[in-house]
């Protein structure tokens, strides 16, 4: 099946987590210290919050958790089903993400919370647009699931399996894709501050519009 794959999968995943690792980095040295493109780090500060009874904060985090929530939910209004398929409203969810991302930049000028909730959004939006690839979960926004399979995968070829070169690739893609947009958000954060997300902005909206210039030329 993967062998039957046109190769803009490989090419959109790898975009796709460069955008995230750039929205995160710039989560990450914005948001003091705040993860947005995955829930992992957030919800144990928000169990940390609660333990200390601080209130205010453990608000502030479930409303980040919730609008990551929301995010998927509108893919899962927009997009009727999770497998990969050519012809599905990603071209939508993408300038859905774009316009997000751009009143989160507004709003973080403004020195509003908004920003991060809107920002999370827009990342559980897209980590919601493709989660079934050839069987294999996948997930554009955050890496723990893609190491857990490559570790799988090389630990199978090491008993003596076969290894699929092709999902090999995918994930490696993954992986320096997100580092790659962290490298690039982190250097744009120092210059253009919450500016920065100007560019995933932009890039997600140009990802829509290629998109569904190649969907018209495939039909």
């Amino acid at each position: 099946m993967l062998k039957r794959l046109p190769p803009w999968v490989e090419i959109g995943a790898f975009l796709l987590a460069f955008l995230a690792g750039s929205v995160n980095a710039v989560g990450l040295l914005g948001f003091s210290h705040q993860s947005v493109s995955h829930l992992t780090g957030t919800s144990s500060l928000l169990g940390l919050a609660l333990a200390d009874l601080a209130l205010a904060e453990a608000g502030h985090l479930l409303l980040t958790l919730f609008s990551f929530l929301a995010g998927a939910m509108l893919s899962g209004l927009l997009i009727t089903s999770t497998a990969l398929k050519l012809g599905r409203h990603y071209g939508f969810s993408l300038l859905i993400e774009a316009l997000l991302l751009t009143l989160a930049m507004l709003a973080l000028q403004r020195g509003s919370d908004v920003g991060i909730y809107l920002a999370s959004m827009a990342c559980g939006l897209q980590n919601a647009m493709v989660t079934t690839y050839s069987g294999s979960i996948i997930r554009t926004t955050h890496l723990s699931g893609i190491f857990t399979d490559l570790g799988i995968m090389l630990g199978n070829r090491l008993r003596g399996g076969t290894l699929d070169g092709r999902r090999l690739l995918l994930f490696l893609l993954l992986i320096g894709g997100f580092i790659c947009g962290g490298v690039i958000g982190t250097l744009l954060f120092r210059g253009l501050h919450f500016v920065a997300l100007m560019v995933p902005a932009t890039l997600a909206a140009t990802l829509a519009v290629v998109y569904w210039g190649y969907s018209r030329t495939r039909r």
